[in-house]
């Protein structure tokens, strides 16, 4: 896509025997598999697909996923298969992964011990393509699932330079999750010679948004999906540019009834001040430059409801609850970023005005917040979420 002015703000049997004898952390070429629509590709065979071969390899990027996952998570290693990274036609630069200085980004792993299915993720926040590798992709790849993911087509803190009208770069990373799930879907059966016999959205974060946003749009792409904490967007509000000003202001005012009162729960008070100095400004500043890029005032005082404009920007994003395969929602309830009174709470209702609550399942988690990486300071306090997030998608 072309980028908006920045505003100113970082043959298979053989194959598969071959990389089952690799040693780990070692890699050989792996010509012939061919990713529909993608510009440019590399693919290797890799004596452990997961972050304990890949870490080594040089086949991951550990600054994408870094802070993501507690300490306690069971590391899993030595799934051999193939990976594939490369990138789609794209016009913006974002992401500089690889050197490459190019977006839409992807990686494909295919283990050589498959089970049939295929698990497909789009990056938390604004992070690249790897953010999800030791949260799902380590795990998944051990359960026998291949894997996908996408860096969403921006990346970083200017990731709303990318496009031309307010809402673009938000509207792409949902292209870019479809283009990638269709053409994994076919490289996962020209890899195996046989389709999946499940395909699996599944995210955090504003990749749990994209597993809502494709089971609402393309469910013929998909068996079913999990989101953990997936954000929500929803033209009238509740959407984060609603309930973070009012929550900044409070926390500026020093009145903690304030925050409460923007929809966090008074539990998480221990929680502020780190979500302040790092999540709640930077976060509503760059999505009101995604969304409202004419707002210049400060985060404190931005007022979603006299902004008409940002809600036609939303409305390009929104959710409707219209899901079309069975959905698992997990969301912490002292989470500091998206308080779940504003966001699973409202798309649990979405769904079930919408008629879908059959296919919805909501598991409301006590004392989880949004990252677990938190979990290590707080770990009498808060409990992980991913090791759920892990169990609904290889359930």
């Amino acid at each position: 896509m072309r980028r908006r002015h920045a505003v100113p703000v970082a043959v298979l049997t053989a194959l598969l025997l071959a990389c089952s004898l690799t040693p780990p952390a070692a890699a050989e070429a792996c010509p012939g598999i061919r990713v529909p629509g993608a510009e440019y590709r590399e693919v290797v065979c890799l004596g452990d697909l997961t972050t304990a071969g890949t870490v080594a390899s040089g086949h991951t990027n550990p600054a994408d996923f870094a802070g993501l996952t507690h300490a306690g998570l069971p590391p899993q290693s030595g799934v051999p298969g193939v990976q594939i990274d490369g990138y789609f036609p794209d016009t913006s630069h974002t992401n500089t992964n690889h050197g490459w200085n190019h977006d839409s980004q992807f990686v494909l792993r295919l283990p050589a011990n498959w089970n049939g299915g295929l698990v497909v993720t789009g990056s938390p926040g604004v992070r690249a393509q790897y953010a999800n590798d030791r949260a799902i992709s380590d795990y998944v790849l051990a359960k026998g699932y291949a894997f996908a993911a996408t860096d969403k087509g921006n990346t970083g803190a200017n990731f709303f330079t990318d496009g031309v009208k307010p809402g673009d770069a938000i509207v792409e990373w949902n292209q870019r999750t479809t283009q990638l799930t269709r053409a994994a879907r076919a490289v996962v059966a020209q890899h195996y010679h046989r389709p999946p016999r499940q395909v699996i959205a599944a995210g955090i974060s504003n990749g749990g948004y994209l597993v809502r946003w494709q089971l609402e749009n393309h469910p013929e792409l998909y068996t079913r999906g999990v989101d953990l904490e997936g954000t929500l967007w929803t033209a009238d509000g509740p959407n984060l540019l609603t309930f973070l000003p009012p929550a900044i202001r409070g926390y500026e005012q020093q009145s903690p009834a304030q925050v409460v009162a923007a929809g966090f729960d008074p539990r998480s008070d221990f929680l502020w001040d780190y979500h302040y100095a790092v999540y709640w400004k930077l976060t509503q500043r760059i999505y009101a430059a995604e969304l409202d890029p004419t707002y210049t005032g400060s985060e404190a005082s931005y007022d979603y409801a006299s902004r008409p404009a940002a809600h036609q920007a939303v409305r390009r994003i929104a959710l409707t609850g219209r899901i079309g395969r069975p959905l698992t929602t997990i969301h912490g309830t002292l989470d500091s970023l998206l308080p779940i009174s504003q966001d699973s709470d409202v798309y649990a209702e979405l769904v079930r005005h919408a008629g879908r609550s059959s296919l919805h399942t909501y598991r409301r988690i006590e004392d989880g917040n949004h990252v677990d990486g938190l979990v290590d300071a707080y770990p009498d306090r808060l409990v992980p979420l991913v090791p759920l997030l892990q169990q609904a998608i290889a359930r």
